[in-house]
């Protein structure tokens, strides 16, 4: 992990501390934790892709088509709540692999695979919903609840990234998006399966991108067709400030874990401190800013 966004973490929380009494209350944290969730779940499938050296910018709307499928089988399918729920799942997965396919067999550069599928998941999402929220089951809605006042999103955010940590690091397949972002042409001579496992690497992303959505839509307790837009950038933003390298081979589940929160506290300290929503858009583009280039020099350094 990257030890600099930790110590960030940590001397902006201090900073805070200091400048409001209310940022160290528990409602605020478990707010910034809920806050943190929906980045932190995209975020942790982006980290796969990241760390083989693509970049997925579908994630936020394969999130509302996840969301909007399932819901839409429910209230119009007429499906039980958990089918619906794992229908939804599905098609992130589906989609996400999709784009690894165009990636990996028809050598379509990830950027360009990944942009197509944002607009072609946001224009289903549409179409889906003809532009109205839907009601989503109570399978569904249970994502965005509480569990003895305790918040869901903030379990399912602890879920992912622990599935995200063993992946990476307990798994034959986390060893080889390692290999495979370090150097792609010496992975595929050692006799890794590559363009197989550069689909895995989308269709998870695009599961947890699913799966980010149902925490979304489990909020709100309906799928929203415009939900997700733009979190794309705060998850791959995430996976950077967290230490993983845009050039692959480099990412970490809890580096990621702390970038997200780190997003979550800037913008929590900003609202609490009453600076404009404009003001933070780009507080947030400088940070991001800055994570990428300490990327550049850190890979330059490293050469």
């Amino acid at each position: 992990m990257n030890n600099g966004a930790l110590v960030g973490l940590i001397a902006l929380c201090i900073a805070l501390f200091i400048a409001t009494p209310y940022f160290l209350t528990v409602a605020n944290l478990l707010n910034i934790g809920i806050q943190a969730a929906t980045v932190a779940i995209l975020a942790f499938g982006m980290t796969f892709v990241i760390v083989t050296a693509g970049i997925d910018l579908s994630v936020g709307s394969v999130a509302a088509l996840g969301a909007m499928v399932s819901a839409y089988m429910f209230s119009t399918a007429g499906l039980p709540g958990w089918l619906t729920l794992l229908i939804g799942l599905i098609v992130g997965a589906l989609a996400g692999a999709i784009c690894g396919m165009a990636t990996a067999w028809g050598k379509i550069p990830s950027f360009i695979a990944t942009l197509a599928m944002m607009s072609i998941a946001r224009g289903l999402t549409l179409v889906i919903s003809q532009g109205s929220p839907i009601e989503t089951a109570p399978a569904v809605n249970a994502f965005g609840g509480d569990i003895a006042g305790f918040p869901v999103p903030i379990i399912m955010m602890v879920i992912a990234g622990l599935m995200c940590w063993f992946i990476l690091e307990r798994t034959v397949l986390g060893r080889s998006m390692y290999a495979i972002g370090g150097n792609l042409e010496a992975a595929r001579l050692s006799g890794l399966p590559v363009k197989r496992i550069q689909i895995a690497v989308f269709a998870l992303s695009g599961f947890f991108a699913a799966w980010a959505g149902m925490v979304m839509a489990g909020r709100l307790e309906s799928a929203q067709p415009q939900a997700g837009t733009g979190y794309e950038l705060d998850a791959i933003a995430a996976v950077v400030i967290g230490g993983a390298s845009l050039s692959g081979g480099q990412g970490k589940a809890t580096g990621t874990l702390v970038g997200a929160i780190l997003l979550a506290v800037i913008r929590n300290g900003l609202n609490l401190l009453n600076v404009s929503s404009f003001w933070q858009q780009i507080v947030i583009g400088l940070v991001i800013a800055l994570a990428v280039g300490f990327d550049v020099i850190r890979n330059k350094t490293a050469s």
